[in-house]
C-alpha cells in the first residue's frame, strides 16, 4: 500500500527531443501523494515530501519526457507510526528500496501541452507501466520578483496502480489493493 504511495511516483516524467528544454523539478513545489482504501471505512491520504527528476518539452516538435526519482522513506500519512510501518518490509521496504521512480515511454499532447503520460513506475524494485492523465497544465514565466525571468511548468496527473501487482501484498484484502496517484509538479527550465 505505502509502497505503491512511493510510486507515486511516480510521477514525475522526462521530455526528449533534440531541440527540448529542460527542466529540473522543483522539489519544494512537487507533490507525489496517494490515497487508498482503509478497512473498507475510509480513505487514507499519504505524500512524498522528497523528489527530484527532470522534464524535457518541445512544444513544436509535440514531444516530451519525464523522470523522476521520489524518496521513499519521505512518505508520510501524518501518522509517524504508521510512516514508520509504511518504510518497513511489510510496505515499502526502504531499507532495501530506498527510491520509487517513473520513466516517461510516450506522453501525448493535448494543443500545445502534454495531455497524457505513459511511463514505467518502479516501486520496490518492480517496474509495470502506468499511464498518468494530466488534469491541468501550465508553462509561464515565473510569477515572483525572485525568480524573474525563470520559466515554469506545472503539471497535475493521476493515475492509478494495484499495489499488489509491485509486491505490496501487506494487509490485503483488509486494506485496499487499488490506490489513485496524484502527481503535482512544478519544474523550472534551466
Amino acid at each position: 500500500m505505502k509502497k505503491t504511495v512511493i510510486f507515486a511516483v511516480l510521477t514525475t516524467c522526462s521530455i526528449s527531443g533534440a531541440w527540448a528544454d529542460s527542466y529540473k523539478i522543483d522539489p519544494a513545489h512537487t507533490y507525489p501523494s496517494f490515497t487508498i482504501m482503509h478497512l473498507g471505512f475510509s480513505t487514507m491520504r499519504g505524500s512524498f515530501y522528497k523528489s527530484e527528476g527532470t522534464l524535457e518539452l518541445d512544444t513544436a516538435k509535440k514531444s516530451a519526457s519525464v523522470n523522476i526519482t521520489i524518496d521513499a522513506a519521505s512518505v508520510s500519512t501524518g501518522f509517524g507510526k504508521r510512516d514508520d510501518h509504511l518504510r518497513s518490509p511489510d510496505f515499502l521496504n526502504v531499507a532495501e528500496f530506498p527510491t520509487i521512480t517513473y520513466k516517461s515511454t510516450k506522453v501525448s499532447f493535448n494543443g500545445d501541452l502534454p495531455g497524457k503520460v505513459e511511463g514505467d513506475l518502479t516501486i520496490m524494485g518492480v517496474s509495470k507501466p502506468v499511464t498518468l492523465e494530466i488534469t491541468h497544465a501550465k508553462c509561464a514565466p515565473h510569477p515572483m520578483p525572485q525568480m524573474k525571468g525563470k520559466e515554469v511548468c506545472g503539471f497535475n496527473a493521476k493515475g492509478a496502480i494495484k499495489r499488489s501487482d509491485f509486491g505490496v501484498k501487506y494487509g490485503l484484502p483488509a486494506l485496499g489493493d487499488d490506490m489513485e496517484l496524484t502527481f503535482e509538479v512544478e519544474a523550472i527550465k534551466g
